[in-house]
């Protein structure tokens, strides 16, 4: 799928348009989630280790606040354009109310491949972009977060920079302007995991409902990031098998499956799946050919289009990434008997422990391991069952079930509080 033709902005619209018409939602308030709040870039001039000057272009796109702060993370790619962040915005909006979060939608990013700079270049274009943003963000107002390329360093690094810039008596009441960071630096216990773990949690629900044991099953997974790693270590637990796997370096079969937690390791200390000892490489179109039982999406948007989608022989998708599936390869796969846990609903995890790590900085309190684990087990399994349950009684599928739920939610408080002045 060619990044380049897809418009990912566009495809969110539909999706909005669709579950706007199932709802019979309000004209007015389609009209006001179409658009984001606020789009902000910026260009910021950073020096490179070799003196040099380079100039960079940062975005941070607020989609809503009607039901709380901006939310959302930031992300370090090549292709980070304009149209996706408003997308992944626009998600978040619906993922937060989907998840009952009190939390708006927001994303942002900057254009540039992290992997071609040094650990001194990284921090200060963190920084430089953080003071970019300067009071556009805030722990009340927008609250950013760990995305593609970016990490709980890099949060550390927005946190310090907000700290030092904005208000100095109540430093230590602005830890919650970001989350995701470093659990020593005010981060929470199980923030790590819980993208992955949510999808897990999905992936369960689905099992039972469909009485399918996980014993025995196999997966594979696209992206061996935090979400493809985290997914991986913990679908194995119930007895599955990671047959197929890929990344930016490329893809890799095992029949008898892969260890993930060795895996995660090579891919740690070597920065892709490339090289790893066990295992063949294989092309694109072999992984996703792959005779599986569930398949992970956890890379990039719009990569199971309409070929993918032919080749694909699972039963269930679980959408670790954002907006992976094309409305084109999504129409396939739903005809060939495919299960798709959308992504609002399936990666939401990562949301959720974000707000329990929000909660934990304004009381100034840390919960155990246990507690944020029970929490979004109890969340992610309550909005599954909502999803599923809209779904059959309306007769549509998840993904615009996860949207009917949040717009449900988003049409109440827009109802209730009307437009100012």
């Amino acid at each position: 799928m060619s990044s380049e033709r897809y418009e990912f902005f566009k495809v969110i619209q539909d999706y909005l348009t669709r579950a706007a018409k199932v709802l019979k939602l309000d004209a007015s308030v389609e009209l006001m989630l179409s658009q984001p709040k606020n789009e902000l870039i910026v260009h910021f001039p950073v020096r490179m280790d070799n003196g040099e000057v380079k100039l960079f272009k940062g975005y941070r796109i607020q989609h809503s606040n009607i039901l709380g702060p901006f939310k959302g993370g930031i992300r370090y790619h090549e292709n980070v354009t304009l149209d996706d962040v408003k997308a992944l915005a626009a998600m978040m909006t619906w993922k937060c109310a989907l998840m009952r979060l009190p939390y708006g939608g927001a994303k942002g990013g900057i254009k540039f491949n992290p992997r071609n700079h040094s650990s001194a270049e990284l921090q200060r274009i963190t920084r430089r972009f953080a003071h970019a943003l300067g009071s556009n963000i805030g722990p009340d107002y927008d609250i950013p977060a760990p995305d593609v390329g970016t990490n709980s360093q890099m949060m550390a690094w927005i946190m310090d920079t907000y700290m030092n810039t904005v208000g100095h008596v109540n430093k230590q009441a602005n830890r919650g302007v970001v989350t995701g960071k470093p659990v020593s630096t005010g981060g929470t216990l199980g923030r790590e995991k819980a993208t992955g773990q949510g999808v897990v949690h999905c992936i369960t629900e689905w099992a039972r409902e469909s009485r399918f044991s996980l014993e025995g099953s196999t997966y594979i997974v696209q992206g061996f990031g935090n979400v493809g790693q985290h997914t991986s270590t913990l679908l194995a637990r119930y007895g599955a098998s990671l047959v197929a796997v890929g990344d930016h370096s490329g893809y890799m079969r095992s029949p008898e499956g892969f260890n993930p937690h060795k895996l995660a390791e090579w891919v740690r200390s070597h920065g892709s799946i490339a090289g790893y000892p066990s295992g063949q490489s294989i092309t694109r179109e072999e992984f996703f050919s792959t005779r599986c039982d569930i398949f992970v999406p956890a890379a990039l948007e719009g990569q199971v289009g309409e070929a993918e989608a032919q080749a694909l022989e699972c039963k269930l998708i679980a959408e670790g990434a954002n907006g992976p599936t094309t409305p084109e390869g999504e129409k396939i796969l739903l005809e060939k008997g495919i299960t798709i846990i959308p992504d609002v609903l399936a990666n939401s995890g990562g949301v959720t422990v974000s707000y329990y790590e929000w909660v934990q900085n304004k009381r100034s309190e840390s919960w155990k391991l246990e507690e944020v684990d029970a929490r979004l087990e109890d969340a992610m399994k309550r909005a599954y069952g909502e999803v599923s349950d809209f779904a059959r009684a309306r007769n549509v599928d998840m993904r615009i079930a996860a949207y009917c739920i949040a717009l449900e939610r988003l049409q109440t408080a827009y109802r209730e509080r009307d437009i100012f002045p």
